[in-house]
């Protein structure tokens, strides 16, 4: 029995329609898709057919940022999982190579991911996903809040990577849905104080409820120098690295995807001269989606704010595009049909 999905034949050329649902494997589950959130990811791919390196060379169906419900267990997997909602861990590696091997499964050369073309995404009916990526959230929870348990993951891996520790002193930089969630995290993990930072006005107005100590617009005013003792870059942009803002011997979190401007040569001289550490982060490794999940469940982060719009599928092409144009919203959510 076929289902609908919204697939992405070319740039800006997303249609709905029906797909053949995948085959369940030993040790998967089925899970009826309930909602998705759209990430500047799949605005890449819609407005350009591209992200990054990655091109679109045949029609794939969009989205990694999904809840929703296991309808349907593979041989192998706990008869208790049956009928949970769920938070889908998007990124599947291989588990062999020695990557994986030394638990660093996040950069495993040959993973694949939900919606990262040709990959089909999770803007569908339903699901094939291994149990272990799978994620329990409250029953009752709202779909699209508990779709933000992936973004809130890379959050929760940004404060991993940085070493945020309880009486830490953060600064945020960049005040979109990441660095927003950052916040959240950075609080969960202790943090005395935490300052958050954009240069868009609209994004600094969307801020007011993330809960940082203050909110800068850096448009106008500089971080405190020396004050923090990590910063977590989530705008992608070079010239917020604040080196300058960090205490001697402080992280630099690289979060957000580089805007395609090289970075001052000034900031590798600062970065040697006062032992800055300056650390990638990719999605999410060991234990962060999980650390979301119980975030979620706790009530410490407050997600419910961050859905500003809603689309059901069938709008799915309405969804993007207001993505794309209304700079107002922090996430929207595409809700799928309900499916037994």
């Amino acid at each position: 029995m076929s289902e609908r999905a919204a697939v992405l034949h070319g740039a800006r050329d997303l249609r709905v329609e029906q797909v053949e649902p995948e085959p369940l494997r030993p040790g998967a589950v089925r899970v009826a898709v309930r909602a998705t959130g759209l990430c500047g990811s799949d605005l890449h791919y819609y407005a350009d057919g591209r992200n990054g390196s990655n091109v679109l060379r045949s029609p794939t169906v969009l989205g990694h940022e999904a809840s929703g419900v296991v309808v349907e267990l593979g041989e192998g997997v706990d008869a208790g999982l049956l009928g949970a909602s769920v938070a889908v861990e998007p990124a599947r590696p291989c588990r062999r190579c020695p990557t994986c091997a030394a638990g660093r499964y996040n950069l495993c050369p040959s993973g694949r991911c939900f919606g990262s073309p040709p990959v089909h995404g999770t803007i569908r009916g339903t699901l094939v996903v291994d149990a272990e990526l799978v994620h329990r959230v409250p029953a009752g929870t709202d779909p699209a809040v508990a779709a933000l348990v992936e973004p809130l993951a890379v959050a929760c891996w940004a404060v991993r990577r940085a070493g945020v520790v309880s009486g830490a002193s953060v600064l945020v930089t960049g005040a979109g849905p990441i660095g927003q969630l950052a916040v959240a995290a950075a609080r969960a993990a202790g943090a005395a104080r935490i300052v958050l930072t954009d240069v868009d006005r609209r994004r600094l107005d969307l801020a007011a409820g993330a809960g940082a100590d203050e909110v800068l617009d850096t448009g106008t005013v500089h971080p405190e120098p020396g004050a923090f003792d990590q910063q977590l870059e989530c705008s992608g942009a070079p010239e917020a690295v604040r080196l300058d803002a960090l205490v001697p011997g402080a992280v630099v979190a690289l979060v957000g995807i580089p805007a395609n401007r090289p970075a001052a040569p000034d900031l590798l001289a600062a970065a040697q001269r006062w032992e800055i550490d300056v650390r990638g982060c990719f999605r999410y490794g060991p234990g962060a989606f999980a650390a979301a999940a119980a975030l979620l469940r706790s009530g410490r982060a407050d997600l419910e704010r961050m859905v500003t719009a809603r689309f059901p599928l069938a709008e799915a092409d309405r969804a993007l595009r207001t993505a794309l144009t209304e700079r107002d919203h922090l996430k929207i959510a595409v809700l799928a049909e309900e499916t037994p």
